[in-house]
């Protein structure tokens, strides 16, 4: 896999974006570990940044007056541009709107693919109480856009089934834009006390799981458990015909 760009976009906060963005960067570090960038567009919440390992450039967006300024967007696809290589790009609720209003108006999809890059979005829609907001990105985002879609099913917040039990795969939202989906990721639902717990004390450290597995602060069942997860997430996205 070489010149891929990967955009995760959702407009919905606290998601999972940073997490999903983290992930994809350490699949393809494993697979290409000499071509890989990392980019982070959120402006309020700046986690992506914070992962040393993945030296992840921040592109900053946002003015003095605390507005988005679209031409800053020129940055960060000059810099996509300037070499070979895969790229992966969190972007935060905020910049949602204006970096997907900034990639359709100046035709950016469009100079990716003629200049070689293989473009993805990153739809994350989750469940439980999430689900209606995120349904409704994932639909945005696939009526905007001729990009291949990559649909991240986080069940973190519960199941992905409307109040009728129907599973969103099954319904008419999904099946309308279904031929845009590349390929489904799930992050399955775990026990919250065990899976959970370890999962968000790695997040909060900011740490890849090489980093995990080489660190004397969890031990040894808090690091198969990581491995686990990170075992299947892999493996879905090794099952993607990229």
């Amino acid at each position: 896999m070489q010149n891929t760009v990967h955009f995760i976009l959702q407009g919905k906060g606290g998601i999972g974006k940073t997490f999903i963005s983290s992930i994809i960067a350490q699949w393809m570090k494993s697979k290409n570990p000499e071509f890989l960038r990392c980019y982070d567009t959120d402006q309020e919440n700046t986690t992506f940044s914070r992962y040393k390992a993945m030296n992840v450039k921040h592109v900053p967006v946002m003015t003095d007056a605390r507005t988005i300024d679209p031409k800053r967007f020129d940055a960060l696809m000059l810099d996509i541009l300037e070499s070979d290589g895969n790229c992966v790009i969190d972007n935060g609720a905020n910049t949602f709107s204006p970096l997907m209003a900034y990639l359709i108006e100046n035709a950016c999809f469009e100079l990716l693919r003629e200049s070689n890059r293989t473009v993805y979005i990153h739809s994350i829609v989750g469940g439980g109480d999430t689900l209606h907001d995120t349904a409704s990105g994932f639909i945005s985002t696939a009526m905007s856009t001729p990009v291949p879609l990559i649909l991240w099913e986080n069940e973190y917040f519960g199941l992905l089934q409307t109040p009728s039990g129907k599973a969103f795969i099954d319904s008419q939202s999904f099946n309308d834009h279904s031929d845009k989906v590349k390929g489904r990721i799930k992050l399955a639902q775990r026990n919250s006390d065990t899976f959970g717990a370890d999962i968000k004390k790695m997040n909060t450290a900011r740490l890849t799981l090489d980093e995990v597995m080489q660190s004397d602060k969890f031990n040894i069942m808090e690091k198969q458990r990581i491995k686990v997860v990170y075992r299947d997430i892999f493996a879905q996205l090794d099952e993607v015909d990229w």
